[in-house]
């Protein structure tokens, strides 16, 4: 599951480098396609969902904060109007991941990642509340991912409804994030914004982990491993390599490849988890491919609009 902070704020240097920035935005994108499918991997060793992403959250937004610290702590600061939006932010997203892993329980990591890249439909939705026009295009892309969906979940099989449900609930934290960082937080810092808001969803994580009464299990080596690779790897280093990205090619170009991480992960949770998907459920991924990449061009053309 993506965190689209950075590419929603943060703007291309004056002296851009393409190359570096095409490199790490792909790398980016393959760090974030492992999300899924190794928290999946967690669940099915027994990982409590919430236990699993506090675990996670934590340990990125320690190591980011000592990243800053070393690196630049003036970074650190941030006006207190920027700190409260990075904070609703974070709780927007923190509870989106909640879900998201929630409902890793009940699909698998495939559907749910196809599902969850219908965020840019929703975002350009919302956009159309602060004036942007709903083009008929903007229809299509809308019929197509329907389609794609009905064809997932309706004609593709047995698919647990309550985890679909979960997943969308997920898919409609990360346009509020997205847009209140567009809206509010075009000059502010965006490394304090990430490890704010960052922290903020480790809040929320904490929060729920507590709640459900702070069980702990220690899980074999295995389990470990699957936690590291999700802190370090798919949240750690893919942030750092996505400000990077950000920095030199703009969040606008980062955002179209969104679909390939959907479908890197569908690949990953093939592979790896021996997920299988009926020929329905294939159809109904590739039109939701479609529809996320037409979503994501115009969602680039809207910001480029914006910045004109």
């Amino acid at each position: 599951m993506t965190d689209t902070t950075l590419p929603s704020i943060a703007t291309p240097s004056s002296r851009r480098l393409p190359w570096l920035g095409w490199t790490t935005a792909l790398l980016a994108t393959l760090a974030f396609s492992f999300a899924p499918p190794v928290g999946k991997a967690a669940i099915n060793l027994g990982f409590n969902p919430t236990t699993l992403v506090a675990v996670r959250l934590t340990v990125t937004t320690v190591l980011l904060g000592v990243t800053i610290a070393v690196a630049a702590p003036q970074r650190l600061r941030i006006d207190r109007r920027s700190l409260w939006i990075c904070v609703v932010s974070g709780l927007a997203n923190g509870v989106g991941m909640l879900m998201f892993f929630f409902a890793l329980t009940r699909v698998h990591a495939s559907i749910g990642s196809m599902i969850f890249s219908l965020s840019p439909l929703l975002t350009l939705s919302l956009l159309a509340l602060r004036g942007e026009r709903f083009t008929y295009r903007n229809t299509i892309r809308l019929a197509l991912g329907v389609m794609g969906v009905y064809l997932l979940i309706g004609l593709g099989g047995h698919v647990d409804w309550m985890g679909v449900l979960l997943t969308f609930g997920a898919v409609i934290t990360v346009p509020v994030q997205v847009l209140l960082m567009q809206w509010y937080l075009q000059d502010a810092d965006p490394m304090a914004v990430t490890f704010y808001t960052v922290g903020a969803m480790a809040l929320v994580a904490a929060g729920g982990w507590a709640l459900q009464g702070a069980e702990w299990h220690a899980p074999a080596w295995q389990g470990w491993l699957l936690v590291g690779t999700l802190a370090v790897v798919s949240t750690y280093l893919s942030r750092l390599a996505m400000f990077v990205a950000v920095r030199e090619i703009g969040g606008g170009q980062f955002s179209l490849l969104a679909p390939l991480e959907m479908l890197l992960t569908v690949i990953w949770s093939v592979m790896f988890l021996q997920e299988r998907l009926s020929a329905w459920q294939w159809a109904g991924g590739g039109l939701i491919l479609v529809s996320a990449v037409l979503a994501a061009q115009r969602w680039l053309r809207v910001r480029w609009k914006r910045q004109e």
